[in-house]
């Protein structure tokens, strides 16, 4: 802005030399902000960047929108993408990965549902749920049984693998509670 103005005031013969000394700018900064040719304005590429983000569901990220606006004929720097980027206040949304950790099409037996969806009970400990489950912090799975009187959490564990120790440490934890008996 200041070179602008020093430009503005040696068209009213004003000397650059006591311009840059009052606005406190180098005379080679203003010589070389001289020579460098004008941007062109980058309002194309902000606004086809804009587009390409809200194409990809608000998930791409520099590079990826950068290779988006090359098919389409726009060439456009990976840092400059992210400055535009940074200045619309775009942020790439990312999704979750789904790990599927069940196996449903298996050939083993399936356990019979003794309680046939009658699950209030009259009294605590009458019946009992559980279910093992994947926590996504790495490789965590959970084993817990449930009082269906209760709905509390009676028995649980805790391992970095599905062994069937999982389950049967869980439900030794809720067989050792008190004034129960599975």
């Amino acid at each position: 802005m200041s070179y602008q103005l020093i430009h503005q005031l040696q068209k009213k013969a004003i000397p650059v030399v006591q311009s840059c000394r009052v606005l406190q700018v180098s005379r080679s900064g203003y010589y070389d902000a001289q020579r460098r040719p004008a941007k062109p304005p980058s309002c194309k590429a902000g606004v086809h960047l804009k587009a390409a983000f809200a194409d990809s569901h608000q998930n791409y990220g520099t590079r990826r929108l950068v290779s988006a606006l090359e098919a389409q004929g726009i060439q456009i720097g990976r840092y400059k993408a992210h400055s535009l980027i940074r200045q619309a206040g775009l942020k790439p949304v990312w999704k979750r990965k789904f790990v599927n950790t069940t196996d449903s099409k298996h050939n083993l037996p399936i356990a019979e549902n003794i309680r046939a969806c009658q699950f209030n009970p009259g009294a605590p400990n009458v019946a009992f749920v559980s279910d093992i489950t994947y926590i996504r912090t790495g490789w965590l799975y959970l084993a817990i049984v449930l009082d269906l009187f209760s709905r509390k959490v009676v028995g649980w564990a805790v391992a970095p693998r599905m062994p069937a120790e999982l389950v049967c440490a869980a439900l030794r934890m809720a067989s050792s509670g008190p004034d129960r008996s599975l």
